[in-house]
């Protein structure tokens, strides 16, 4: 297992759909290994493949009080997202040093394929949610920034410029 590097923004991968996952072999659950220790290196709360230029439908997350509680999905998809709303602040490695309070379903039911191989559909709530719903958004091309309206994402990518300058 290794820690991996993140992909900086504006990198087209982080814009690019990633491919699905036809099988649950030894390679995916390598990749798995180490998006786990690259997570919690950060610390974070999820990874997607593509965050560290794997462009696999992979993610992870891990949103327990203690370590060690990471949810392996390969292919993930929303079933059913809550109609109450959650507010939470967001960040990425991949647009490091910012951040922004994204609005997202409090609930969601997501269909992957497990560990196992096998078709799993459970529900994730609160922090859970919001994580599997950002590590989504990877998969899809999306980063959180594009939860916001144009003139607040484009001050947040400045800054950002502003930090990598310095």
């Amino acid at each position: 297992m290794s820690v991996r590097a993140f992909v900086p923004y504006p990198d087209k991968r982080l814009r690019t759909p990633a491919e699905p996952v036809l099988a649950i072999n030894e390679t995916v659950r390598m990749i798995w290994d180490d998006m786990v220790e690259t997570m919690d290196a950060m610390p974070g709360v999820g990874l997607a493949a593509p965050q560290i230029g794997i462009m696999m439908r992979l993610a992870v997350v891990d949103a327990s009080d203690k370590r060690g509680q990471a949810v392996r999905m390969a292919n993930p998809e929303v079933l059913h997202a809550s109609v109450q709303m959650r507010r939470h602040e967001e960040a990425s490695p991949n647009l490091p040093g910012i951040s922004a309070i994204i609005e997202r379903p409090r609930a969601v039911t997501v269909r992957f394929l497990n560990e196992a191989g096998e078709i799993e559909e459970r529900d994730f709530v609160a922090l859970w949610a919001t994580s599997v719903q950002h590590q989504i958004d990877h998969l899809n091309g999306k980063v959180f920034v594009d939860h916001l309206s144009p003139l607040r994402r484009k001050m947040l990518v400045a800054k950002l410029g502003k930090q990598r300058r310095d």
